[in-house]
């Protein structure tokens, strides 16, 4: 089966959470009319900002992104993983789409669109600053005014916990005042880490949800106050009790076209990042929010009141048409020339781009990359090394604060052979895996058997065809290597990865084609 069928939807009538099985860390939510879209935290990967589109709230596709490329361009040239596109917000207002967010380098950033498809405009700074996170709009319909709130990032601006509110100006191309601290979260006792504010106009209230206590560990708040200005009062509307979905907070409130209110947050969950609960919401007698099952995560639950849909995940799989690929893979910078080319065939066809850091992925901008999605899987994909430039390699890698890969390599003889190389968190460079293999051709298919708890077993067969499951003399893949533990970055989950590369030198060093990139549930 296809991991890219597997949803959480029960198929008679409830869902189990996630409904989103990957990292689409902090995401936001809304409806126009009957459809409704989600986007999350792309940080330093391109395109960013990736947009989600379902009926139901529970089937979800991918439907493009936002942002092509991330500003300003010159500090995304090279890999910056736990930078850039913050808890973005997604509001729709005026016959518009915007997107708000914070980049805690550089500041807060708006685009918008008349459609979710686009076109969307280049990003505006609204405005500039240190640390400055998770922004969040509000045009309010009673009164005519724009406010925005945002958070603050420690490492930046040398502290946190506070969120600060302004007004902005009608077309949210700037703020109007030089902002106030709306909640200041060290005078509430046991609260740390507040951030992540989502802002809300209901029943006469000011609404700020916004999650604290740490993304592992931490809990989803409420506030409200008649003014805008507060004072606002609190509430820990969802937090992980008794269930085993530890941190629940940070996300999204939509309400349907049929009147139900639901709730959209993630949860931590180690190498696959941040996945995505929904929660059902209602009001008890004194106006609050209780979330989930009075206030717990629920893990099954009946489905939104809403038309029955088929069941629906983001794509993972590929077969690269022309040459091109699809939604869900994004570059770890900003991209290049040459790193990828189109064509009249299938497959992927990378270049081994010239590189001084050949030796460390993490440090290499030209790498195509995926969620790994949750669950057992196994994926595979074929490669064929045209370079024959000596030291040119490519292949299949889970990339992380540490990571390992299998592929080929040019030898200085010019042969090919099967190389599989890891590197460390604390390392600097990578190292063999496994003894490198000599091949007879330029042709493999790679594969990765992964666990439940993501722990990545190393193969591959020297047949490309489609046929993944046989070897050219009728035997299984080949195991190679031990096992590895995948790890997720600081803020990110672990990736699937395609690359070519090669040493730096003047020359032009060839390309290498992949093709039938699929992932399976075992």
């Amino acid at each position: 089966m296809s991991a890219a069928t597997v949803t959480g939807d029960l198929g008679d009538g409830t869902y189990r959470n996630p409904v989103l099985a990957a990292d689409w860390s902090d995401p936001d939510v809304l409806r126009a009319g009957e459809d409704y879209y989600l986007t999350a935290s792309s940080f330093g990967r391109a395109p960013g900002l990736p947009l989600l589109h379902s009926r139901d709230l529970v089937n979800w596709t991918l439907v493009g992104h936002a942002l092509e490329r991330l500003e300003p361009a010159a500090a995304f040239t090279e890999p910056r993983h736990d930078r850039g596109v913050w808890a973005p917000s997604f509001r729709h207002h005026d016959g518009r789409f915007w997107i708000f967010w914070g980049d805690p380098d550089h500041g807060i950033f708006q685009v918008n669109a008349p459609s979710v498809r686009g076109p969307w405009t280049a990003p505006h700074l609204v405005k500039s600053g240190l640390g400055l996170i998770d922004a969040c709009p509000l045009w309010d319909e009673e009164s005519g005014e724009a406010y925005l709130v945002h958070a603050f990032a420690k490492s930046r601006a040398g502290f946190n916990n506070r969120l600060v509110g302004h007004r902005m100006s009608p077309d949210g191309s700037k703020v109007l005042d030089e902002g106030r601290v709306l909640v200041d979260a060290d005078l509430i006792p046991g609260w740390f880490t507040l951030e992540g504010p989502k802002l809300y106009r209901h029943d006469g209230w000011f609404w700020i949800l916004a999650p604290a206590g740490g993304v592992a560990t931490g809990w989803q708040g409420a506030f409200r106050s008649r003014s805008f200005l507060g004072p606002y009062e609190e509430r820990t509307v969802l937090a992980q009790g008794d269930t085993d979905v530890n941190g629940p907070h940070q996300g999204g409130w939509v309400r349907t076209q049929r009147g139900e209110d639901w709730f959209l947050h993630f949860q931590q969950s180690g190498a696959h990042g941040r996945i995505v609960h929904l929660q059902p919401m209602r009001w008890d007698g004194d106006g609050w929010p209780v979330l989930g099952d009075g206030g717990s995560p629920v893990r099954v639950h009946r489905k939104p009141d809403l038309p029955e849909q088929p069941p629906a995940r983001p794509a993972v799989d590929d077969t690269f048409p022309g040459g091109r690929f699809g939604r869900q893979w994004q570059w770890t910078a900003n991209p290049g020339e040459g790193w990828a080319s189109q064509h009249t065939g299938d497959g992927l066809r990378l270049g081994c781009v010239r590189s001084d850091r050949v030796d460390d992925l993490r440090g290499v901008p030209h790498v195509l990359t995926q969620r790994l999605p949750a669950g057992a899987l196994v994926v595979e994909v074929g490669l064929r090394l045209d370079s024959t430039a000596a030291g040119s390699r490519a292949g299949l890698v889970v990339l992380g604060d540490a990571y390992a890969w299998i592929g080929l390599e040019r030898a200085p003889d010019g042969t090919a052979r099967l190389v599989h190389r890891f590197a460390p968190a604390t390392a600097d460079r990578e190292r063999d895996a496994a003894h490198p293999v000599p091949l007879a051709g330029d042709r493999v298919r790679l594969r990765i058997e992964v666990t439940a708890d993501a722990r990545c077993r190393f193969s591959y067969t020297t047949d490309d065809t489609d046929d993944t499951s046989n070897s050219t003399d009728g035997e299984g893949p080949v195991r190679l290597g031990p096992e590895f533990a995948a790890t997720p970055w600081r803020w990110v989950g672990a990736l699937l990865g395609l690359f070519a590369g090669a040493p730096a030198e003047a020359e032009h060093a060839g390309t290498a084609v992949f093709s039938a990139f699929r992932v399976t549930t075992p």
